[in-house]
């Protein structure tokens, strides 16, 4: 049972989105008829600034009342089109992550408590705030040691968050149990798994450490790769209300002009953008969920360098073929090998017809063929994808669903800096070598060699395997022959059990017996 607090919050959050005009701005022609005389409502209680205000502005007046667990629901949510619409999930993108800075002396509070020692101590210079977000902020600093002094980024967890999060966290859960409880359309799409999702991520994204750990091994993964890096980490000076970086000099990936200023080749850029997410996605399994243009920056290298990895993403083995295979089969024409894919996957249920969901994938793939390359989508013919498999019955993906997210902005990013940009051309490279190793002849010799190393452990365990089978044969024939026998310990537990289940049925009988007496006494008085 929901608090009265949660009811109470959210009552509060339903009356500034009707307010600030945003429940009026939402479509309702296929609302029901009480929901619809209620969006009219709606929109007469909106205020008269709002009526007139474009839905996105709308969203960021709300938002930024509400408060900074309410921008990461948005934010989350700008990832699920599956669930909000793809209309609404571009304005919810646009919500912008800018909040009011907190004072100087509450973060270097903050850093000392997660470090233990004085600011001092750990930086020779710690300046205000440059930029605040909903769950932190970011310092320029500069540290001096034995190699000298070096410009550090230091990024402060915005003090009470935690605590406020966990309080709408009550409400989310809230509107998540009562939409699956009354809106059965809305289970496949599982509210309170989204719900869990948006949960785990944020408290992961409110432990720094954990940002530095992703940092860390994006690092790891990417560090013989063309064009593209991420901060190092300092993790002297890392906590989990605080992390030291590497302060990055360089251009903005939003700042198209002051690129061709410096020189940067654009179409290159652009290349080795979503070669690099490409890469990290099918080969590492791990990618940056968050690569909008305020993240990306482009050094005086020519290096693409990505900060801020609060949200990443993973992918199985499994993910990872079933992505290749699908944008492999559509630039061949080979519908039904995408629709074994799905089947194969699990992603589709068996009940559902093979050819009738390859003349779907039809429906989507036709329409490309023919035009010029730069003009497909990649990010878009996932986005019909995931749309033709709801008819499908096929369950959210939550993994799948923010690859797809992040390709949109990674590919939108890139056509900003080339407008012709060609995203098959761009990705053949990488997605024409992973399949190669994974799915061609290579495929097999891995195979082969997984199988070997499995085979071998299995070996090393037989021994002790034969000994445990040998012990627990012993023990069954003994079980037979003698009957069931416990140790001293387990006799002595079953023996307290049945004191107390006897004393409590003693205890029950007075009870009842007391209240026959009572009973009596009512109905036939003795006075």
């Amino acid at each position: 049972m929901a608090s009265l607090g949660t009811y109470l919050r959210l009552m509060r959050a339903g009356f500034i989105l009707v307010r600030e005009g945003v429940v009026s701005s939402l479509p309702a022609d296929e609302l029901p008829g009480p929901l619809k005389f209620g969006h009219r409502v709606a929109g007469l209680l909106a205020k008269r600034q709002a009526k007139s205000a474009e839905r996105t502005d709308r969203l960021a007046r709300a938002v930024e009342r509400l408060g900074p667990s309410w921008v990461k629901l948005g934010q989350f949510l700008a990832t699920r089109p599956d669930v909000v619409g793809a209309d609404i999930a571009d304005d919810l993108s646009g919500l912008q992550d800018r909040m009011a800075t907190f004072p100087e002396a509450l973060a270097r509070t903050a850093i000392e408590a997660s470090l233990g020692r004085p600011i001092s101590e750990l930086y020779s210079r710690f300046d205000p705030p440059i930029a605040a977000a909903s769950i932190a902020q970011v310092h320029p600093a500069e540290v001096t040691d034995e190699t000298g002094a070096r410009q550090v980024a230091v990024k402060v967890i915005r003090p009470g968050v935690r605590q406020r999060f966990k309080h709408d966290l009550e409400a989310f859960y809230l509107v998540s149990e009562l939409q699956e409880r009354y809106i059965p359309s809305s289970r496949r799409l599982r509210p309170v798994e989204i719900t869990k999702t948006l949960e785990q991520t944020t408290r992961i994204e409110m432990d720094l450490r954990l940002e530095a750990a992703a940092l860390s091994e994006m690092a790891e993964n990417t560090k013989n790769d063309p064009g593209f890096r991420v901060p190092a980490v300092d993790w002297e000076r890392t906590g989990r209300d605080c992390v030291t970086m590497e302060w990055i000099d360089g251009v903005k990936m939003s700042d198209v002009a002051g690129l061709k200023a410096a020189g940067h080749d654009l179409d290159l850029i652009a290349d080795t953008l979503i070669q690099s997410f490409l890469r990290h996605t099918l080969r590492d399994g791990f990618f940056h969920a968050d690569m909008h243009q305020g993240n990306l920056f482009v050094d005086p290298a020519g290096m693409i360098v990505a900060v801020d990895m609060g949200i990443v993403g993973r992918l199985g083995k499994k993910e990872r073929r079933f992505l290749a295979e699908i944008l492999y089969g559509f630039i061949t024409g080979d519908y039904q090998r995408v629709a074994d894919v799905h089947f194969e996957a699990g992603y589709v249920s068996a009940r559902h017809d093979p050819a009738s969901f390859a003349q779907a994938i039809r429906a989507i793939g036709e329409p490309i063929h023919g035009q010029p390359a730069e003009t497909i989508s990649m990010a878009r013919l996932l986005t019909l994808l995931f749309e033709v498999t709801e008819l499908f019955d096929m369950e959210t993906r939550p993994e799948l669903v923010m690859l797809q997210k992040t390709m949109v902005v990674v590919e939108g990013v890139a056509r900003t800096l080339n407008p012709k940009f060609n995203m098959w051309k761009a990705a053949e490279p990488v997605v024409g070598d992973w399949i190669r190793d994974n799915l061609g002849p290579q495929r097999i010799a891995v195979d082969i060699k997984a199988g070997a190393i499995a085979a071998l452990k299995l070996a090393e365990q037989l021994p002790d395997l034969a000994a445990r089978t040998e012990r627990f044969a012993t023990e069954v024939g003994d079980m037979a022959e003698n009957g069931l026998r416990f140790d001293a310990a387990t006799s002595e537990a079953i023996g307290k059990a049945e004191a107390r289940h006897t004393r409590s049925g003693r205890v029950a009988l007075w009870i009842i017996a007391a209240a026959s007496v009572w009973g009596a006494l009512a109905i036939h008085p003795l006075w």
